[in-house]
């Protein structure tokens, strides 16, 4: 019995420790399996390290028939790459085994078709790529196939600086006819201004010579000319086929399974176009955004029949009258859907009066999902079924917005997103309508948002959207000058940009923001007008723009004077149609007016402000060019401005060449002078049009064309 009590208190004194072994043996057990799991892991993932390794260390010369351990490491490569897709190191590594040929020509294609990337691709492989192209190891069509590659994947290279760094050196290949499409393409996206040099528009136009006017030299050329226009003077065709096709077509779906595959692993940000493009077009729309809701309270209540006065809270969905309105201001409640705002002018007045900020807030809320879901999400623009909804909205929120005389922040928003994508065609007169109602844009940031892609779309488009955007231009400096003179405060210094808003600008933030505006639409016309061939439709809505720039110190209190280019002045002087010149001759009088009136108050007054010595030096300029033109009849002088050789213009046999473009002889006024010369002296036979320049004749033609409606004219032009 003692001996049985012995054992079992030997085994209950022992039973601790065999718990501990027990433990320590499953955690031993667990640590085992965590290793076995992590071993096989690394088993599984080793073949495909070590094909990277085989190929990033095989030696020159390495043959590719019956080389079994090249066709191992292959297969593999690709397996991961089409399900998956590669590293960025493995881009990295499989893109310099390609291009360096250390196995011959041969396997370069079959690598650089499983370039899949997962997510971002090094700058430096694409680099050291295209360093690889001058070696001259490789066949043109392995180039041209690895500039396809280089165009693909070209938005998910993480960095672009130092491709741009290397822009001479890619340009150097567009000699070379089979790469030359893909070259240009390759430059079209990397261009920028400090890019366009003399020599490189040179080589292009060569090109040109001898090729024809193929659709990607062109285009090349044309950005050229958008970004300095000085330096290219071809004549570009207003309308161009697209010169660039869509080289992706090798990768296109690889690179969509690969996505799809990845799910959310991979960044929204690094993905193509092409996976958006094919996700929108599948989209199912709902037709339910662009119906603007019925205005009504957020509760449903009973109707009551005693007065408005007498209610705590009014519903804004039960007054029918501005007087009602004003009578319970103060305890107006909002609707349930802040959109049905939209379609009801008291609620408009209620927001423009009050400036609930609660209420603009869940106002543009809504209005930004509507615009973004319908418009930026929907890759086929809202289908035929809808333009009809989509329009009725557009003019609902163009009429809502001119009658606040202001936008939306939401529609701010969403224009400076949308207009990266928009075609130009698109709904054209109500997106450009809200374009010009956006408010003053930084100085540092109105490149980026409202230049680049609208310099785009003017370079691409057609003589009717370069005429609207014109117009849109003149209407969003208008509203920029009309804020500034409304809103500006008495000691001149800041501005606010708008009521609802709390965005303040200094006056010389706003003085930059506006002569960027201005020289910006300067380049446009003078593009256009060269486009175009000096069109006069196109030239009347850039001098309706200047129209409104000659008059910003007097009509609007703004210390800037800013004159037209010569891109836009010499067409209008020489144009055919006589309107263009004598409104040329009224704006150069307004800026006369303004410059005087400018220099006085500078002498007079002690305010902070000053017009320019080169302003004034481009007005006086002007003024010679202008009247030794239009009156002196001394055109190609010296010191003109536009010069040409003596021995040209004795060799087109025009008789006193020099007044070519006076008043008399000016192909716009060429008509009117006859007219008036056969009123004057209806016996003569001989039809003698020097005789209107003598002393009485001179003045009496002025006053004829005065009587035809040119009243410009007599404000620069004296009688002699």
């Amino acid at each position: 019995m003692a001996a049985k009590l012995n054992v079992s208190e030997s085994s209950e004194s022992d039973s601790p420790n065999l718990s501990n072994l027990s433990a320590c043996s499953r955690t031993g057990s667990r640590s085992l399996r965590v290793a076995e799991k992590e071993r096989r892991k690394n088993g599984a993932e080793e073949p495909f390290v070590l094909a990277l390794k085989y190929f990033s260390n095989v030696e020159a010369g390495t043959p590719v028939i019956g080389n079994d351990e090249f066709e191992r490491n292959m297969v593999l490569v690709e397996q991961v790459a089409y399900f998956k897709g590669l590293s960025p190191e493995a881009i990295s590594v499989m893109l310099e085994f390609a291009m360096s040929s250390r196995m011959g020509t041969n396997p370069c294609v079959r690598v650089l078709k499983c370039l899949i990337p997962t997510t971002m691709v090094p700058q430096e492989a694409v680099v050291r790529g295209v360093a690889w192209l001058g070696v001259g190891k490789i066949p043109i069509s392995s180039q041209v196939l690895f500039i396809k590659w280089v165009l693909t994947i070209f938005d998910m290279i993480d960095a672009k600086d130092q491709l741009r760094a290397i822009y001479g050196f890619i340009f150097s290949f567009v000699t070379e006819e089979s790469l030359c499409p893909f070259i240009c393409h390759l430059l079209y996206l990397l261009t920028r201004k400090e890019s366009v040099r003399v020599f490189r528009v040179r080589k292009l136009l060569d090109l040109q010579s001898k090729l024809g006017r193929q659709p990607f030299l062109s285009h090349l050329l044309s950005l050229y000319k958008v970004l300095c226009p000085e330096l290219v003077t071809l004549s570009i065709p207003s309308r161009m086929r697209s010169g660039f096709r869509n080289h992706n077509s090798p990768w296109k779906s690889a690179l969509i399974a690969v996505q799809k595959s990845n799910g959310s692993q991979t960044d929204s940000s690094t993905s193509l176009p092409l996976t958006i493009k094919e996700k929108t077009s599948l989209r199912k729309r709902k037709h339910k955004h662009l119906e603007l809701p019925v205005l009504s309270s957020q509760v449903n209540k009973q109707p009551q029949t005693e007065p408005f006065t007498s209610r705590k809270v009014v519903p804004l969905a039960q007054l029918h009258s501005l007087s009602q309105l004003l009578e319970n201001m103060h305890c107006i409640e909002l609707p349930a859907q802040m959109g049905s705002l939209l379609g009801s002018s008291l609620a408009l007045q209620y927001l423009d009066c009050v400036q609930d900020e609660s209420a603009l807030l869940r106002l543009n809320f809504w209005l930004g999902y509507a615009l973004n879901e319908e418009f930026f999400f929907c890759g086929d623009g809202g289908g035929s079924q809808t333009s009809e909804e989509a329009l009725q909205f557009l003019d609902k929120l163009l009429s809502s917005q001119q009658f606040l005389q202001e936008g939306f922040s939401s529609t701010e928003a969403f224009l400076y997103k949308f207009l990266s994508v928009w075609d130009g065609s698109l709904f054209r007169p109500q997106i450009l309508s809200l374009l010009s109602n956006i408010p003053v844009v930084p100085n540092s940031q109105i490149g980026q948002l409202l230049f680049e892609p609208l310099m785009q779309l003017f370079f691409t488009s057609s003589l009717f959207f370069r005429c609207g955007l014109m117009e849109c231009l003149n209407n969003m400096l208008l509203k920029w000058l009309t804020w500034h003179s409304v809103y500006a405060l008495e000691d001149d210094l800041d501005i606010s940009l708008n009521s609802h808003t709390s965005i303040n600008m200094t006056l010389s933030g706003f003085k930059d923001s506006v002569m960027e505006l201005i020289h910006f639409a300067g380049r446009l016309g003078s593009v256009g007008l060269q486009l175009e061939g000096c069109h006069s439709l196109l030239l009347s809505f850039i001098l309706d723009f200047y129209e409104t720039v000659c008059d910003t110190f007097l009509k609007y209190g703004l210390p800037l004077v800013v004159m037209p280019p010569p891109g836009v002045f010499y067409p209008a002087l020489f144009a055919p149609d006589p309107v263009s010149v004598d409104r040329l001759v009224n704006i150069m009088y307004r800026y006369k007016v303004n410059l005087t009136s400018a220099k006085s108050k500078e002498k007079v007054t002690e305010q902070a402000f000053h017009i320019s010595r080169q302003t004034f030096r481009e007005f006086n300029h002007y003024i010679v060019v202008m009247v030794n033109c239009l009156w002196n009849s001394k055109m190609f002088q010296p010191d003109m401005g536009i010069q040409l050789g003596e021995e040209l213009l004795l060799k087109s046999n025009i008789p006193e060449y020099w007044a070519s473009f006076d008043l008399v002889h000016h192909p716009a006024f060429l008509s009117y002078a006859v007219d008036f010369h056969q009123r004057c002296w209806p016996g003569k036979k001989v039809l003698d049009l020097n005789s209107i320049k003598h002393s009485k004749p001179w003045t009496w033609y002025l006053e004829f064309l005065n009587s035809q409606g040119y009243d410009g004219l007599k404000q620069v032009v004296p009688a002699p």
